[in-house]
């Protein structure tokens, strides 16, 4: 069946911020403070995680513009290294994004349950529900079609900016937090060194990095693009652009709200943005906010997820009827139907959301590093293209080796910080890998 071409530039910058800004920026500034120590290596730390972020995003833009096809993020490990690479991978990414859907959908559940509900239904059951009703209405919009499930999500992302923008104005708002002296210690007492401000550094990358990834899913969509050679490159840089703004800007007033020293241990310190601005209901209508940019991150997840799933069914790594679609709407029906049922099943064990993650965090990094040098290949693979008709990167091959330097150093940092999450994720990855050549033998072997 041949691919409908409905995504605009419009749409795929959309879905790009979507991917990226969900509910890291209001939690991770507390982490990246308290590891930074000092509001100097605070305001670094993301200055480079931007910088990391606009390298990946030329060289995902280049990827995409060579190989746009739906669920690209799959396909470029099987096409450069090897299917069971691809379905190891992807399984780790699409597992951990099932369970980041049923954590984050609690999190809106639990701003939406204090603001609205009375205290005798602040309960767990209660925000579950909340979450389980948040997820089956974005599926039923899925199944309409992506027409209906993109436009959606563009309302959803335009909320989710306005409420961004709407925070960075507390610095406007009454006057600021004295800002107490902040002093870099070192575990032995001494006087800092290069070093000791380099590992501040890399451990601070790890949630930095986590609040700016996601862009690259956006090559999932190559297929259903209008003008992919253009449009997917376009997108990805434009919507880098507003959140490399939005995140320095809203970091900015976090420091001059809230203080430096403060913001290391501080709790719901969107809500103290919004407080400054709207006095004691400004966390009513945050909490309905923040849930409406839940929604978002739940719908652009079912958006993307079922891609790869779709593109594993594709070349056999996952059975066949992964790759059915509805004849209405084109809607990739089995896939999103039980990345869904994943979603919901982990949604009733979303207490041990911050275990999975950490598990795999590790592995997203080493995705990024693999994905990322796959540009090597295909540029001498799609030599032959016209230039005129495809993205070519400027500053080639320093852009992709930067990238890929950034996120060693941030996976040697995961190691050095929690070395049994990193080993953790090298061994669910080499199950996944021994689960692709069991299947394959059973598949030959019923076909024998």
């Amino acid at each position: 069946m041949e691919e409908k071409k409905q995504l605009s530039l419009f749409d795929l910058s959309m879905i790009v911020v979507s991917l990226v800004i969900g509910m890291g920026i209001f939690r991770t500034p507390v982490n990246v403070a308290a590891k930074a120590q000092i509001p100097e290596l605070f305001f670094l730390a993301w200055i480079v995680g931007g910088f990391v972020a606009l390298c990946g995003a030329l060289t995902y833009a280049e990827i995409g513009s060579r190989y746009p096809v739906t669920g690209g993020y799959y396909k470029i490990f099987s096409v450069c290294y090897h299917p069971s690479i691809a379905f190891a991978i992807n399984c780790i990414i699409v597992v951990s994004n099932a369970a980041s859907v049923a954590g984050v959908s609690l999190i809106g559940a639990e701003y939406l349950n204090k603001a609205l509900f009375p205290v005798e239904m602040q309960t767990n059951d209660h925000r579950i529900l909340i979450g389980l009703v948040s997820i089956i209405i974005f599926y039923t919009i899925n199944l309409l079609g992506l027409r209906t499930s993109s436009r959606t999500q563009n309302v959803l992302t335009i909320i989710k900016l306005v409420m961004v923008i709407t925070l960075i104005c507390a610095i406007f708002f009454g006057g600021q937090t004295q800002q107490l002296p902040s002093v870099f210690s070192t575990e032995s007492g001494l006087p800092a060194t290069w070093s000791d401000y380099g590992k501040a550094l890399g451990i601070c990358l790890i949630a930095v990095s986590f609040s700016f990834g996601g862009y690259q899913q956006t090559i999932n969509f190559g297929g259903e693009a209008k003008e992919a050679k253009t449009v997917i490159p376009r997108s990805i840089l434009v919507g880098l652009g507003i959140i490399i703004t939005l995140y320095m800007a809203i970091n900015y007033a976090y420091v001059r709200v809230i203080g430096f020293e403060q913001l290391k241990t501080a709790q719901s310190i969107a809500a103290i943005l919004a407080g400054q601005i709207f006095g004691p209901t400004g966390f009513t209508i945050l909490s309905v906010l923040i849930f409406l940019s839940v929604l978002g991150y739940v719908n652009v997840n079912l958006l993307s997820n079922p891609r790869a799933m779709y593109a594993m069914g594709e070349e056999g790594a996952l059975p066949k009827i992964f790759t059915k679609k509805t004849k209405k709407n084109d809607v990739m029906v089995v896939s999103l139907t039980l990345f869904t049922i994943l979603s919901i099943f982990t949604l009733f064990y979303a207490k041990t959301f911050d275990k999975i993650l950490n598990y795999t965090i590790f592995m997203d990094g080493a995705g990024m590093i693999f994905s990322a040098a796959t540009i090597f290949y295909l540029r001498k693979k799609t030599a032959h293209l016209d230039k005129n008709t495809i993205y070519t990167m400027k500053l080639y091959p320093l852009m992709p080796i930067i990238f890929i330097a950034a996120y060693l150093f941030v996976a040697i940092s995961i190691y050095n910080d929690d070395p049994n999450a990193a080993l953790n994720g090298i061994y669910i990855f080499l199950a996944f890998v021994a689960i692709y050549f069991i299947n394959k033998f059973l598949n030959r072997r019923k076909t024998t």
